[in-house]
């Protein structure tokens, strides 16, 4: 009896989380810039929910909407400066489905 293994992709799995949205206050914001640092633009790659992208002026934006609130952008770019992160509003953010 053979098993059958099927490949389970990020996306497959971050589409079970929910996320609350508030509305007009995002619990993190990129500081402005004129040219994105090499953290910043990191992060357009390594975020997991992919919420990082730069725009067409070459700036690095963010959507919170479907951040995971991993830390990982706290790690690479709180302690500069370049982004303020806090904590979404009790009963907004992320709701994860399984744990």
């Amino acid at each position: 009896m053979t098993t059958a293994v099927t490949a389970l992709r990020i996306e497959d799995k971050l589409f079970q989380n929910r996320y609350l949205i508030d509305a007009g206050r995002p619990h993190i914001k990129v500081r402005p810039h004129q040219t994105p640092s090499a953290n910043l633009l990191a992060l357009t790659r390594v975020c997991p929910a992919k919420c990082y992208e730069l725009n067409a002026t070459g700036q690095v934006e963010i959507a919170a909407d479907g951040c995971m609130e991993c830390g990982t952008c706290r790690v690479l770019c709180e302690a500069s400066g370049e982004i303020k992160w806090d904590y979404p509003r009790g009963g907004f953010g992320v709701l994860f489905k399984f744990g």
